[in-house]
């Protein structure tokens, strides 16, 4: 029970995964998560960074879809301005979300990988609809209230993974 919260690979950022890597796996589409994985949970807008890393996926032809838990105020106001789709109160770790991501991107679910930065909505998510998952380090330290709540069960299950050495994770400074 407890493998459907490992991911099949941890990175420290989401700027550790580059589309040449991604094609080497036969990866088209990725589905991430937003707060606190692309950007902070209280961040508006996407960074420099961000765009460039999200314009390096576009021009290597990888496809993107936000699917977040957030309301629709949030997810559209973050993700309109730069063009990508999304789907907000995705009701994750459910399937649905994940399984209307990948129809709208017309691609596979060998295909697709999921990114994000919590084990109980974005890998449990991802595990459950069999689809590659890539779980990040937050990128900050502060969370919204229900997710500073399952941080805590989170926090226990990658002990759990660490103590078996399933799992090397490191906390940012």
């Amino acid at each position: 029970m407890l493998k459907l919260f490992l991911p099949n690979e941890y990175v420290n950022s989401i700027f550790d995964i580059t589309p040449s890597k991604l094609k080497e796996q036969g990866i088209k589409a990725i589905i991430t998560d937003l707060d606190n994985t692309l950007v902070e949970w209280d961040r508006a807008n996407a960074t420099p960074r961000l765009l460039e890393w999200l314009e390096s996926m576009k021009n290597h032809g990888i496809l993107v879809t936000i699917v977040s838990n957030n309301n629709q105020l949030r997810v559209g106001a973050f993700s309109e301005p730069i063009e990508i789709p999304f789907i907000y109160h995705a009701r994750k770790p459910m399937g649905r979300a994940f399984r209307k991501a990948i129809r709208d991107m017309k691609v596979k679910k060998e295909e697709t990988v999921v990114i994000g930065d919590q084990l109980l909505t974005d890998v449990l998510g991802g595990n459950r609809n069999r689809l590659y998952t890539i779980l990040v380090v937050p990128v900050a330290q502060t969370d919204g209230f229900f997710t500073r709540i399952n941080r805590k069960v989170e926090r226990r299950i990658l002990n759990w993974f660490k103590r078996k050495n399933m799992i090397q994770w490191e906390d940012k400074p």
